[in-house]
């Protein structure tokens, strides 16, 4: 058998021969994956770690300003609710007071409306005892000049008193009736 260290079967009966130089290999190989292991842990593994940390930081930031914006949302929402309410009670306030307003119009309008009929039936009730008056003038006037047209004709022609009433009696008869009544 030649120098082969990786003999199937030793020459003394092992299964493989432990020599300096298996052990050396062996101690080397060793070596070389625990600086592959440092090596690729400052290369990979803790960038790895890093981003992964920075990960799992930025997704912890992300829940608790979640958690902030739904606080903040829930505290709006109230908010303006609360403000919701109130122009609720504002708007009922204001309808009410403009319901007011117009029934104090509305009867101001019919008072002011009540006043000028009665004014105006005043003026109308004025004008007529005005009207009366004229007429009751004019029937005066009228009477007068009857009464010089008698005393005129009376003159005129002497008459007697037979005539006289039948005179009077014929000029009431032209004035009618109505005219002594009134």
């Amino acid at each position: 058998m030649s120098g082969n260290t990786f003999v199937a079967i030793a020459a003394d009966g092992r299964l493989f021969g432990l020599d300096p130089q298996l052990l050396f290999d062996a101690a080397v190989t060793a070596v070389n994956v625990f600086v592959l292991f440092l090596l690729l842990t400052f290369i990979l593994f803790n960038p790895v770690r890093n981003m992964l940390k920075k990960r799992q930081d930025k997704i912890t930031s992300d829940r608790e300003n979640a958690e902030n914006d739904k606080k903040e949302a829930g505290a709006l929402k109230a908010e303006y609710e609360a403000k919701l309410k109130d122009a609720h009670k504002e708007a009922e306030q204001i309808l009410s007071d403009a319901r007011k307003t117009a029934m104090h119009n509305e009867t101001k309008i019919i008072d002011e409306a009540k006043a000028e009929a009665a004014r105006i039936i005043e003026r109308a009730n004025v004008e007529a005892e005005l009207e009366k008056q004229k007429v009751a003038d004019e029937v005066k006037q009228q009477i007068v000049t009857v009464a010089a047209v008698m005393a005129s004709k009376l003159v005129a022609r002497s008459i007697d008193e037979k005539d006289s009433n039948a005179l009077i009696e014929e000029t009431l008869n032209e004035m009618g009736e109505k005219t002594w009544l009134s």
